[in-house]
């Protein structure tokens, strides 16, 4: 009777068609609709958006990301504005480089790129940034902001607003649903359950401390996986009908490939198939809608510069 029962069970969690969200084109469809605004700006205004990036020293990694974002400015028609500085500079130095981009009438918003060098204060520098260009949406008034019901914070991080942007683009109604949020990071997992609760869902934050996290996870309909362990969440896991936004991206060995290596997220992406109504893949899913938000971020601040 129980491995009838059992079988029974198996059948009804294989019975759900499970939905890629395609963060490329929802991605591209963005850039798209901040190109077009942005030509449209520029004709009202005489002026476009400007998104400054700070860079402090020579990290190959580091040089890569700017210049990604750069290249997604210049594709936009946002002005970009590259401040590269040696790794030796002194915090004062950095300081005063964030001081002039607050003070300049150009610059909407202020990236600066993590990690910095370290002798340099990250906390102290980021704190820096003006909040109306806090672009990234670390802002200590702008995270207290999104923790504050009722608070409109002048931006919301990349990542986690990113993760939104993708239900909402997905036809998925937040409202109402139990959330589970695994990670407690300041990137991504305080912002995004904290914007998940003013969106009306109730949240769950697993961690390192919780005990017994896969009757938690059992319970969502929503899980936000940003735990940074590769294929953490089994399908055992997953309630069905599910929706799972897997920011995670982890490198793993595989002997098929020819670097040895493939990239995999924070949940088991082929074992929650046909149990999970929806599931961000990886490699694009959450990851091209970081700089997708980045240059929302910027395009905002230049309408709340303009007053329009």
């Amino acid at each position: 009777l129980n491995k009838m029962f059992a079988a029974r069970v198996l059948v009804r969690r294989m019975s759900v068609s499970t939905a890629l969200i395609d963060g490329k084109v929802i991605a591209d469809t963005i850039r798209a609709e901040i190109k077009a605004e942005v030509g449209t700006l520029q004709k009202q205004t005489g002026k476009v958006p400007g998104l400054a990036t700070v860079l402090v020293g020579d990290r190959p990694d580091s040089a890569v990301y700017v210049r990604m974002k750069q290249k997604a400015c210049h594709e936009a028609g946002i002005y970009a504005a590259d401040r590269s500085m040696p790794g030796d500079s002194t915090e004062e130095e950095v300081l005063k480089t964030v001081q002039d981009l607050n003070a300049d009438p150009r610059i909407n918003g202020i990236l600066v790129q993590l990690p910095l060098p370290s002798h340099i204060n990250e906390e102290r520098i980021l704190n820096a940034v003006g909040v109306e260009k806090d672009v990234d949406g670390f802002h200590p008034v702008n995270i207290g902001r999104i923790c504050m019901k009722g608070r409109q914070a002048n931006f919301e991080p990349c990542t986690p607003k990113g993760c939104i942007e993708l239900l909402d683009r997905s036809g998925i109604k937040i409202d109402g649903m139990r959330a589970v949020v695994l990670g407690r990071s300041n990137i991504v997992g305080v912002p995004i359950a904290n914007m998940l609760l003013h969106r009306n869902a109730t949240v769950t934050v697993v961690h390192s401390r919780t005990k017994d996290i896969p009757s938690v996870v059992r319970e969502a309909d929503l899980i936000i996986a940003a735990i940074g362990q590769p294929q953490f969440v089994k399908r055992e896991w997953i309630k069905e009908g599910a929706v799972i936004i897997d920011v995670g991206i982890n490198s793993i060995s595989d002997p098929s490939k020819k670097s040895g290596k493939r990239l995999v997220g924070d949940v088991d992406t082929e074992g929650a198939m046909g149990v999970a109504s929806h599931i961000t893949p990886v490699p694009g899913g959450v990851g091209p809608m970081t700089i997708a938000i980045l240059l929302q971020n910027t395009l905002r601040g230049f309408k709340a510069a303009m007053n329009l």
